[in-house]
């Protein structure tokens, strides 16, 4: 029965994916944005690692209410702890940047932008390299750490991770 449940929630996400980024499929109207958002709740409470991901950053970013925009940086969390990059650099920007539920840390920003970046998030990495050049986020200034994490950020292949 878990193998049953998986493969409807990989469906069910699937199909809202494609609610959410193509317009041609349905009108954007109210109710199919409804029916969107109710898709990727119920994929994210499932656990659903890109469900967690995109309708945690959906309910950071553009929710009204502090509840919410807490569950969505729980739910961004979560994802980046099972591996999403670009939630690992989402929780980077959140403890960077602070919020309600996660105080300022930049501490926990540097570890989180450093594991975004060393797993190819170019982003991550600029913002690292950045820091380390003009001694942001609680640290030195370092122009050799700074070139290191620039020559990350420069690599082609990292590129595409943070575009995907």
């Amino acid at each position: 029965m878990l193998q049953a449940s998986t493969l409807f929630t990989r469906l069910e996400f699937r199909l809202a994916e494609r609610l959410f980024h193509n317009h041609w499929l349905l009108p954007r109207s109210p109710r199919t944005q409804r029916l969107t958002m109710r898709l990727f709740k119920r994929c994210a409470e499932a656990g659903h690692p890109d469900a967690l991901s995109v309708y945690g950053h959906m309910l950071f970013h553009r929710s009204q209410t502090p509840q919410d925009k807490a569950r969505g940086a729980r739910y961004v969390l979560e994802a980046a702890h099972a591996g999403d990059v670009k939630s690992q650099y989402q929780v980077a920007q959140i403890h960077e940047h602070g919020c309600a539920q996660y105080p300022r840390r930049e501490d926990y920003a540097v570890t989180w932008y450093a594991r975004a970046a060393q797993s190819g998030h170019y982003l991550a990495a600029e913002r690292l390299a950045r820091a380390y050049r003009l001694g942001e986020l609680g640290l030195a200034v370092d122009g050799e750490r700074a070139a290191y994490w620039q020559r990350q950020a420069d690599q082609p292949a990292l590129n595409n991770v943070a575009a995907a």
